[in-house]
């Protein structure tokens, strides 16, 4: 059964499992400690930080191992902000960051502090000179990850980074989800990651602190992991982590060309192959692996339930999938279409054989799920009305949209159709489904009960 879906964790590394089952007899000892146990855990630890250091371009003392990505970035943002409070309470990050620092802005926000977030294009970059102009002299620290982990787009870390030091603000990147592939372009301060992305043990993250940042560890702190980290380390996991990081950076550049390949042709085909789909994120400036389209009138969680039926382990940041019923912010922020998303992110070792089975399953699959929530698209002889209005309300993702479709050729070109939502994810589809079908979006207006989006029929 084809695992597609990496950026969320990435099979253990064959390298990873080896360096594990060998540091479990050899690093179970106290590396602190001075006898012959602790002396051999001391020097399997200090081997993995300069392995690790090496690979995200950094001294061995300025990086520390953590407990997961996340923690990582929690400690960072909290460190950077704490250790820089006199500068100010401003922080900025892009409004597509991965969940985990934007729990850490809203913490920050809850505590006093004030956060900009900037806005990105619709493929999902943010513009390094906007970003500049979010900066500010009361601005404690700047987040930009390294690329998105929804949709794949490289962010322009290199020239935010230049804006970051000349206005004095330290950048933290997340590079969750590229440092397998290489080092982190441009003059960042600190640096996240996390070892499950890349083919490691889970529970093992990376907090990267160039000499030089103001820094402040927040929380109870011991002599462990510079302070920065508190606790008994995980070090089989540790070295684990770093062998394969070497050792998937050793087959970074073979790898990507031969993935890259395999995407563009799902990148190609999906379009072809799929009526009514949009296919998101830089067709240049992505990942090698990864790719993310959404399918017009699906249902993201029975299409993400049919691939897995048929073999193919997917993902989504689909509203249709979440029990909040509110789409991906990272969607949500291009201003794309969140319905029927489906994330692939291939694994090293992908067959083109694989990608070609799913390309050959998925148009079924879609069609199948249409058919099943009954998406038609009428074509009257005459129009019934030159404007209509229709009752949506109770209606989630992808209904509101479909019942949009069913009636839009029922008034004439330059008709208007209303519809009438209390689904948060018909702010985004509606639009997202006018501009994939030629009409015009006329806008939104609350109502007693949810809100009216009204279109203009063009074609």
């Amino acid at each position: 059964m084809p695992y597609f879906d990496t950026a969320s964790a990435a099979p253990l590394h064959p390298v990873a499992r080896q360096a594990l089952q060998a540091s479990l007899d050899e690093g179970w000892a106290d590396p602190a400690r001075l006898y012959r146990e602790g002396r051999r855990a001391r020097l399997l630890l200090d081997a993995a930080r300069e392995a690790a250091a090496e690979a995200v371009g950094c001294r061995p003392d300025e990086l520390v191992f953590t407990p997961s990505g996340t923690h990582a970035v929690h400690t960072g943002v909290a460190g950077v902000l704490a250790g820089r409070r006199r500068v100010g309470g401003h922080m900025v990050a892009s409004a597509v960051e991965h969940s985990s620092v934007l729990h850490a802005a809203a913490a920050h926000e809850a505590a006093g502090g004030t956060v900009t977030l900037v806005p990105v294009d619709r493929s999902g970059a943010v513009s390094p000179a906007e970003y500049a102009c979010a900066l500010d002299a009361s601005t404690a620290l700047a987040c930009l990850q390294s690329a998105n982990h929804e949709v794949g787009t490289v962010q322009p870390v290199a020239e935010v980074a230049e804006a970051c030091a000349t206005a004095g603000v330290p950048l933290l990147v997340d590079a969750a989800q590229s440092l397998g592939w290489g080092p982190v372009a441009g003059d960042w301060s600190v640096l996240t990651a996390s070892a499950h992305k890349w083919g490691g043990p889970a529970g093992v993250g990376l907090l990267a602190v160039r000499k030089g940042v103001r820094f402040s560890p927040q929380g109870p702190a011991d002599e462990r992991e510079s302070g920065r980290s508190p606790g008994f380390t995980n070090l089989p996991a540790i070295v684990a982590a770093a062998a394969s990081l070497r050792a998937v950076r050793a087959e970074a550049d073979a790898e990507a060309a031969r993935l890259r390949i395999l995407v563009d042709r799902i990148r190609r085909r999906v379009a072809r192959l799929v009526p009514d789909v949009e296919v998101v994120g830089d067709p240049e400036r992505r990942l090698p692996h990864l790719v993310t389209f959404s399918c017009l009138y699906v249902d993201g969680e029975t299409l993400l339930h049919e691939l897995d039926r048929a073999g193919y382990s997917v993902s989504s940041g689909s509203s249709c999938t979440s029990s909040t019923l509110t789409p991906s912010h990272v969607l949500r922020a291009m201003g794309v279409l969140s319905e029927g998303n489906v994330r692939v992110s291939l694994p090293r070792g992908t067959t083109a054989q694989e990608v070609n089975g799913f390309l050959e399953v998925l148009p079924g699959v879609v069609a199948g799920v249409r058919a099943t929530l009954g998406v038609t698209e009428p074509a009257p002889d005459e129009p019934v009305a030159d404007a209509l209005e229709v009752d949506a309300l109770g209606l989630r993702c992808p209904q509101p949209v479909i019942e949009l479709a069913r009636v839009i050729r029922t008034v004439p070109v330059g008709g208007t159709v209303t519809v009438l939502s209390d689904d948060e994810v018909a702010r985004l589809d509606i639009p997202a489904w006018c501009a994939m079908r030629g009409h015009t979006y006329l806008g939104e207006a609350p109502r007693p009960a949810g809100v009216a989006y009204t279109v203009r029929r063009q074609v």
